[in-house]
């Protein structure tokens, strides 16, 4: 299984479960099923059946039954996205957000994307929330307001300097009503998009489109900000041309008016006032370059970035990723006090605006949209490549297992299957086992991975080395 050395540091409970595991007549088939999972942290359990018949004679070709399983149920991945939950899962959904993303950058016919894709203006926009008053932060070669230069890792970066001044209040708000002021942006995007093209916005739209790919992200001071990939489209989405009119300067110039124009009221309640909330002063708006072409926010990077961010959540601010029933409950959690300060403005805001569910989002700081999002036309969903993944599993299942595919037309089975959700988790034992199969399943992908640059790279330099003298210029 693993060596005596990885073991060492296991309290005796999980030392105890760990040897009775691997002493159980089940074990390596408990160890094939959790390393199929790929180490996930909270596997569903199932128990089941199925039978595949031919269909003209009813012949049993295959039958599988959990009654053959240690305890007698299967383990399936729990699919969470939140790697404070599940690393291993959540590595699958930012390897998935991955290629989505890249996709919508470089093109990738089998997702549903041309290659042409690369040629149409796109840009990597970040929109941020307002201050709610000053915090401890990391100005450039300046120390912090405070007088101190703090370190990267310093606690006190991104909490207030002045707590009792803090408008927290305010921040959770803001945080609420985020997803309200993205959709009033993308709204307020294409009116500004046909007034620069001196265009009626029925014209601009049925000349061009505009399709976004988006991650939320949560800053050290527990406010949410949007990081977008936003491109330039013709009127049939990304299998057609923008016209000449769609340039990188045109949308530039319309995201920052769009987002200027953005407002959401909120009434008053209590002893609240009534508040407009926008996009903070600090827009960012950089082209994305062609991958290898020397630019600095390339293709890649951007689909890494968004990648990196859409498994992450408000923990990420020393919250706790589950509901939080009341205050009480926050000190047994130990949270910080700034994060507990803004969660307790979620609970203390609830009976005001109960239409808003501040409560039930309080361990997100109030925030309840969607981390990652994307327009209908943007490139492929994270559904369909969860499907490709499925599909190629069953085939290489039917393959071992000699059955022809069912889907085919001149298919000739029929397979039939009852399951039913028995429970999830791991015992203490097999939580350390699951964490070892994802860590040696992690560090195998990135040794091939290396492998693969370090090949590439290589091809790279032989074939400049075979060019013919001048051919580089």
């Amino acid at each position: 299984m693993t060596d005596s050395a990885s073991m060492a540091g296991l309290d005796s409970a999980t030392l105890d479960d760990v040897l009775r595991l691997a002493g159980s007549p089940g074990f390596e088939r408990v160890q094939e099923q959790i390393h199929r999972t790929g180490g996930c942290s909270d596997p569903i359990h199932l128990q089941g059946s199925t039978v595949t018949r031919d269909r003209a004679t009813g012949q049993v070709l295959h039958t599988y039954s959990t009654d053959n399983e240690p305890g007698g149920r299967l383990r399936i991945a729990c699919g969470n996205r939140r790697a404070s939950r599940c690393p291993s899962c959540a590595w699958t959904y930012a390897g998935d957000t991955y290629h989505l993303i890249r996709a919508g950058l470089v093109g990738d016919p089998a997702k549903g994307t041309p290659e042409t894709i690369r040629d149409h203006p796109r840009v990597f926009a970040t929109l941020t929330a307002p201050s709610f008053g000053p915090v401890h932060n990391r100005p450039g070669n300046r120390p912090c307001r405070c007088g101190t230069h703090h370190a990267e890792d310093a606690p006190q970066l991104g909490t207030p300097l002045d707590p009792d001044a803090y408008d927290y209040a305010g921040a959770v708000l803001w945080n609420n009503h985020a997803s309200d002021l993205w959709r009033y942006f993308t709204i307020y995007l294409r009116r500004e998009i046909a007034r620069r093209a001196d265009l009626t916005q029925k014209d601009a739209h049925a000349q061009s489109g505009v399709s976004f790919g988006k991650v939320a992200e949560y800053q050290k001071r527990g406010a949410v900000h949007f990081h977008a990939v936003i491109r330039f489209d013709g009127p049939d989405g990304p299998d057609s041309p923008p016209p000449a009119w769609a340039t990188l300067d045109l949308l530039t110039d319309a995201i920052r008016a769009a987002a200027a124009r953005v407002a959401v009221d909120v009434p008053p309640a209590g002893d609240e006032p009534a508040r407009v909330l926008r996009w903070g002063t600090q827009l960012d708006v950089q082209p994305i370059g062609a991958f290898g072409d020397g630019e600095e926010i390339t293709e890649q990077a951007v689909a890494s970035y968004v990648a990196k961010y859409a498994t992450k959540a408000a923990e990420t601010t020393g919250t706790v990723d589950h509901r939080i029933g009341n205050k009480e409950a926050l000190v047994l959690l130990d949270v910080p006090e700034h994060p507990r300060r803004l969660i307790s403005a979620c609970l203390d805001l609830h009976p005001l605006y109960p239409d808003r569910k501040l409560r039930y989002w309080a361990h997100m700081l109030g925030f309840r949209g969607h981390f990652s999002t994307k327009s209908r036309r943007y490139s492929t969903t994270l559904g369909a490549l969860r499907q490709t993944r499925a599909d190629y599993r069953a085939a290489q299942q039917r393959e071992a297992l000699g059955l022809p595919d069912p889907d085919t037309p001149e298919a000739t089975t029929l397979t039939l299957a009852h399951w039913s959700y028995v429970g999830h988790g791991h015992t203490a034992g097999e939580s350390w086992l699951a964490a070892t199969i994802r860590r040696d399943i992690h560090l195998n992908r990135e040794t091939a991975r290396e492998a693969l640059r370090d090949e590439r790279a290589q091809h790279a330099l032989d074939a400049r080395r075979s060019a013919p003298e001048g051919a580089a210029a």
